[in-house]
């Protein structure tokens, strides 16, 4: 199985990307990004991004820094660079290196800036949210301008492992990007509510860490049946087979 994860705003970048780093699949068209990207000014990309005046002056040195080709030395892994709730739950930082590998195989990070990203995959220091309504060229927004370019990729990577199954662990802003009639696999979507007063409701922090934990649940056990998901019992939840259906699988606790 394939499990897609989003990134994430905050960036560890006091660190320096492997020798055996891989590139990511989609570079050419984020190189078509970033020159867009490299014209706005801070003032801007605060209005564009909505963000604070400090952090528009940090993304926009970013990008007039942003190149293709660049070295490794100049860049980070994607998988140690994300910082966050989902990242905090997958916890890399403890994985052996054959559990990385296995997850460079098993694991997809989707992203506005590269599209789609391998957990080795080498990229420079970026914010740009899948959600944000950039204009590029005759494409309104980066929905439009990814097309169904992430969706090949992903069935490209699922044919080349023989996968027919895909994971969404993703937010929805990610997962809009695909193209789900045209992706050649099933879909499961995992959900985690928790118990309030009675009834089960989605709370955005404490899911998203554990969607962070459900892929270092599937990666470190190396999980290949879909069955076996439903086994996941970790942070006290368990698999609600009441609220679950087919394709969606509910986790509650509480």
């Amino acid at each position: 199985m394939l499990v897609i994860i989003s990134p994430a705003k905050t960036l560890k970048t006091d660190i320096q990307a492997i020798e055996n780093s891989t590139t990511p699949v989609l570079i050419n068209k984020s190189k078509i990004l970033s020159e867009i990207l490299k014209a706005y000014k801070p003032a801007q990309l605060a209005g564009l991004m909505g963000i604070s005046t400090k952090l528009a002056w940090l993304n926009f040195e970013r990008y007039q820094q942003w190149k293709a080709p660049y070295i490794y030395k100049e860049a980070l892994n994607a998988i140690y660079a994300f910082r966050g709730e989902v990242y905090n739950g997958l916890d890399i930082d403890s994985f052996s290196e054959e559990d990385v590998a296995y997850t460079q195989d098993h694991l997809r990070i989707l992203s506005g800036l590269y599209g789609v990203l391998k957990p080795l995959d080498a990229i420079l220091p970026y914010r740009l949210e899948m959600g944000t309504k950039l204009t590029v060229r005759e494409h309104k927004n980066l929905y439009q301008f990814w097309g169904d370019l992430i969706t090949q990729t992903l069935n490209n990577d699922l044919k080349a492992f023989g996968e027919n199954t895909l994971i969404n662990l993703a937010s929805e802003e990610y997962f809009k990007s695909i193209n789900t009639k045209l992706l050649k696999a099933n879909i499961i979507t995992p959900v985690f509510k928790e118990n309030k007063g009675g009834n089960y409701k989605v709370i955005s922090i404490y899911a998203k860490k554990a969607r962070g934990i459900m892929t270092r649940f599937i990666m470190k056990n190396r999980i290949r049946q879909v069955n076996d998901i439903k086994h996941f019992e970790q942070e006290g939840y368990y698999f609600n087979e009441i609220l679950s259906n087919k394709s969606l699988f509910v986790f509650t606790r509480g």
